[in-house]
């Protein structure tokens, strides 16, 4: 059975870009992309010593169940070179599993909806260009009314330095 799932992905470390690249190309067969918002530049948010964060939000379709989805992203991250450090610190990849469905899942190592999406604009700012009606099964709110109530200062759309943008 497919199952809707949306997530977030941040980078802050090496070719942000290509670290991109390489978790969407390597989220098949077993998480297949729909639809990605545009990618965010975000000041880095609780630990502040560090570069700003790309994030981008996804949604997508699995046949996965939650806890499988859940180690699938993981050892995908592992994979793609992330190492355990800083909470809220520097990272090559992070694939965040904001929402399954309209799952509402509480335990020792997964809760579904994501429990820190409130009041976050690196996560709703890209996630409200996705599914801005979409609504928090817990909350009761859509994503633009919770990104209404979150600091987005500083978020800002990104644009790449070859863009040719001026």
């Amino acid at each position: 059975m497919q199952h809707t799932i949306y997530l977030g992905l941040g980078t802050n470390l090496g070719d942000r870009l290509g670290n991109f690249d390489h978790a969407l190309r390597a989220l098949p067969p077993q998480v297949v992309v729909t639809d990605r918002s545009p990618i965010y530049e975000t000041p880095p948010w609780g630990y502040l010593n560090q570069p700003s964060f790309l994030n981008q939000a996804v949604k997508a379709e699995t046949d996965l169940a939650p806890a499988d989805l859940i180690t699938f992203l993981k050892r995908l991250e592992r994979e793609l070179g992330r190492v355990p450090g800083l909470k809220n610190g520097p990272r090559l990849i992070d694939l965040d599993l904001l929402f399954y469905d309209d799952l509402c899942l509480d335990l020792p190592d997964l809760t579904i909806p994501h429990p820190r999406i409130e009041g976050r604009g690196f996560i709703l700012t890209p996630l409200a260009d996705l599914a801005p009606d979409l609504r928090h099964p817990v909350l009761g709110k859509t994503i633009a009314e919770l990104l209404a109530e979150s600091d987005t200062t500083g978020i800002k759309p990104f644009i790449p330095e070859n863009s040719g943008t001026l």
